[in-house]
C-alpha cells in the first residue's frame, strides 16, 4: 500500500440527539373551543460546526406554528442534532455532505418529535411534508454565487 493514495473516505453518523426542544399553547384551554383549522407554518434552518479531527455538528431547526384567527395556537420549536464523522472529505464534497446529507439523516427524527409534541400536547398530528434538502442546497448555492459575483462587480454609474 502505498504512502502517498487518498484516504478512503467516510461520512457516518456518531450520535442523533435533541439539542434544544419548545412547546407553547399561548392561548391555554380556550384552544380546545375553538374549530381547528389553524394556518401553519413552517420555518426550517440548517447550521453545521467543526467539532475537533473530523467531527461536525449538523443541527436542523424547525418552528412550527399553528394561528387561529389571527391567535398563536400551537408554537414548537426543535433543534435536532447529529455528530458526524466526515473523513477524507474537503471543500465542496464536505459542504454537500453536511449540508444534504446531514440534514436528510436528521429529517425523520425532527419529524418524529414535532409530531410527539403536538400530541402530548393535546393538539392534532403534525405530519411534515419531505423536503428535499439536495434542491434547497443548491438554490442556497446559486443564490449566495449570484450574490458574490454582483458585490465583485463595480458600480457602472
Amino acid at each position: 500500500m502505498a504512502e502517498n493514495e487518498a484516504v478512503q473516505q467516510q461520512f457516518g453518523i456518531q450520535k442523533v440527539y435533541v439539542k434544544d426542544a419548545s412547546f407553547e399553547s399561548p392561548m391555554g384551554a380556550a384552544v380546545f373551543s375553538k374549530q381547528w383549522q389553524p394556518k401553519v407554518n413552517v420555518d426550517m434552518n440548517t447550521k453545521n460546526n467543526k467539532l475537533a479531527d473530523d467531527n461536525y455538528e449538523v443541527v436542523l431547526t424547525m418552528t412550527v406554528t399553528a394561528t387561529i384567527e389571527e391567535q398563536t395556537a400551537l408554537l414548537i420549536e426543535v433543534q435536532q442534532a447529529g455528530l458526524f464523522l466526515a473523513k477524507g472529505i474537503e471543500g465542496e464534497q464536505l459542504r454537500q455532505a453536511l449540508g444534504i446529507m446531514g440534514p436528510n439523516v436528521l429529517f425523520p427524527y425532527i419529524r418524529e418529535t414535532i409530531d410527539s409534541m403536538a400530541i402530548k400536547g393535546g393538539f392534532p398530528a403534525i405530519n411534515l411534508q419531505p423536503i428535499n434538502f439536495d434542491a434547497l442546497y443548491r438554490q442556497a448555492a446559486s443564490q449566495q454565487a449570484a450574490q458574490q459575483q454582483e458585490a465583485a462587480q463595480p458600480d457602472a454609474h
